[in-house]
């Protein structure tokens, strides 16, 4: 069998259906089990922690949001929001574990260590899709991290699958990533000075180290080492992704914002509510306003509803490549957003300027009061 391929991790004796006894087997497959079982628990409790946290901590606004908002809804909010940590994950461990099996082959073992079970269960065309997927959704200035993910991944299973073959390991532990880094520095050249002077240090460093650290992880390192450093890296990429999806998450709008017109039917309007539309019935609109308070509206008083369109994220940098800012994704520079007008000034919670084509209503003139020191008795005209 080659060099790389995994065959089966059971000793002898399992084989014939017996118990493998060997120290540690028993508790890593339970700990694998616990995962699987977990796993698919973390983004039911994302959703609840952001209903949880769209009702400002009230239960039964809470209990009402669950009854109203679709599922669906939630599931795409979630699933646009937290795509690009999909690959983030996918990329880092199978790193982690190429490289640990590279490095100490007698500590690799699928029945013992989670990151090896889960290197040896993801195929090739999962980590090509996670690739294209992270080129498309990741910033421009997390594409050098990219790069230096791929180069290092392609690195690690060359020398798995060809030991023997010298020049190609040469090819990709060496020769590709230099000619990638060269390229890399040619494109971001102009990005990295703009960078420093506007004091985006920690922009400067992602578009720059990188590309460098490309020649690092491309081969083996020290036996002893491997194992404590490959596992401390994966508890703490497995500790940090939840907590930056729940905070990114928590942050993520999952109902409309509308501004509802309120006022009698036949005068003018009386007020405008100016929050997110929660559901609406036969009878009543069903708004959640800015101060967290459920405003139950009688549709006979809405005299208007105008969805109000989300402004974006404000950058933070300045700093662009060729026009290409470095906070856009590649899917944002293909499939540009809508630009946003002059927000509505009922999307601000103002009432709505009258139409200066309708007259204003006529207000009958009250007579000033008579002056006390004059007589009310009009003075005759002239004959």
């Amino acid at each position: 069998m080659a060099v790389g391929e995994m065959g089966p991790a059971v000793s002898e004796p399992a084989a014939f259906g017996r118990v493998d006894r060997r120290p540690g087997t028993k508790q890593a497959q339970q700990a694998q089990q616990w995962l699987l079982t977990l796993l698919p628990a973390f983004p039911v409790l994302l959703l609840v922690l952001r209903l949880w946290r769209l009702s400002r901590q009230d239960m039964p606004t809470m209990l009402l949001l669950v009854q109203y908002v679709s599922p669906l809804g939630l599931l795409s909010a979630l699933l646009i929001a937290l795509v690009w940590a999909f690959p983030l994950v996918v990329l880092v461990l199978a790193v982690l574990g190429r490289l640990l099996q590279v490095s100490a082959p007698e500590r690799f073992d699928p029945e013992r260590s989670l990151l090896a079970y889960g290197t040896v269960r993801t195929p090739g065309w999962v980590l090509v899709s996670a690739i294209a997927l992270a080129a498309l959704t990741w910033q421009l200035r997390f594409l050098p991290l990219l790069l230096m993910l791929a180069l290092w991944l392609l690195a690690l299973r060359t020398r798995l699958r060809h030991p023997d073959r010298a020049r190609l390991i040469l090819v990709t532990g060496l020769v590709l990533p230099v000619v990638a880094a060269a390229a890399s520095f040619a494109w971001l050249a102009p990005a990295v000075p703009s960078a420093l002077r506007e004091g985006e240090v920690a922009t400067a460093l992602l578009l720059v180290v990188p590309p460098l650290g490309a020649v690092v992880l491309t081969g083996p390192i020290p036996r002893p080492v491997a194992p404590a450093l490959t596992r401390t890296l994966s508890y703490t990429v497995a500790a940090v992704v939840p907590l930056v999806l729940g905070v990114v998450f928590l942050r993520v709008p999952l109902l409309p914002d509308v501004a509802v017109e309120v006022g009698p039917e036949t005068g003018a309007v009386r007020e405008v509510v100016r929050g997110q539309a929660v559901t609406v019935t036969d009878r009543m609109t069903i708004v959640l306003d800015g101060r967290g308070e459920v405003r139950f509206l009688p549709n006979d008083q809405v005299r208007g509803q105008l969805l109000c369109p989300d402004p974006g994220r404000i950058p933070v940098s300045r700093v662009a490549v060729y026009g290409w800012h470095v906070e856009e994704t590649a899917l944002d520079w293909m499939i540009p957003r809508q630009p946003v007008d002059r927000p509505d000034a009922r999307c601000l919670g103002r009432l709505p300027a009258p139409d200066p084509a309708v007259p204003p209503t006529a207000v009958p003139a009250v007579p000033p009061s008579p002056d006390p020191g004059t007589s009310s008795t009009p003075l005759p005209g002239p004959r």
